[in-house]
């Protein structure tokens, strides 16, 4: 596949994930999270596995931003489990070694959380595919500092742009970038026809305040 272009990367890849549903956007029937917050927007990101060409896009998205943005990775990280597929296949295409990171270390043999070599002082990117909270990618990004090695960014393929999730990602003075976002998703559904021109200050209200959505 060749090199894809950063600037349209954010609109194709929401296409894709609106292709094949890994997001889907309900405004007016959300659904409900774990946590019970209401969200009009579902994301399984995991669904992109199964499809050939949009994980070879995503991949050579991740490889266009690491080549331009982060040149002097030496490693690349998944986070276990959606972001460890990714991470291999970027890896390839770059040509880096790969570890992966568990949510936390194993209770058993060497205990490790990150499996694989990764030595003090490398730098090294982590693949995430979704960015809600922030909280579990920071954990991961902190657990690669533990090691001492160094984390030049986190790079997910998509975020909801929580400004809480900003915020803790700034306050670890950590880089996030993202291959697409909640708002060029809205963009993208509405001019597919996936949802109507009315619907989208709605949409977009979740994303300020998804704690009171639906009240």
């Amino acid at each position: 596949m060749s090199e894809v272009t950063l600037t349209n990367l954010p609109a194709q890849i929401a296409a894709k994930l609106l292709e094949i549903e890994a997001v889907a956007l309900r405004p007016n029937e959300p659904f409900t999270w774990t946590s019970g917050i209401k969200s009009p927007i579902y994301c399984d990101n995991r669904l992109t596995m199964s499809y050939p060409a949009i994980r070879d896009l995503i991949a050579e998205g991740f490889a266009a931003v690491i080549r331009e943005n982060y040149p002097d990775a030496e490693v690349i990280a998944g986070t276990s489990t959606a972001g460890i597929p990714h991470a291999a296949w970027v890896s390839q295409k770059l040509n880096l070694p790969m570890v992966y990171i568990r949510d936390k270390a194993k209770g058993h043999g060497k205990q490790n959380q990150i499996e694989g070599k990764i030595q003090p002082g490398q730098k090294v990117v982590v693949i995430e595919d979704l960015i809600s909270t922030g909280g579990s990618s920071l954990k991961a990004g902190l657990a690669v500092r533990e090691a001492g090695a160094e984390v030049l960014a986190v790079l997910a393929i998509f975020t909801y742009q929580f400004e809480s999730a900003s915020a803790a990602f700034a306050a670890e003075n950590m880089p996030l970038e993202t291959l697409s976002n909640y708002t060029a998703l809205i963009q993208t559904a509405l001019e597919a026809g996936k949802v109507e021109s009315g619907d989208v200050e709605l949409l977009q209200s979740w994303r300020q305040a998804p704690h009171s959505f639906g009240k």
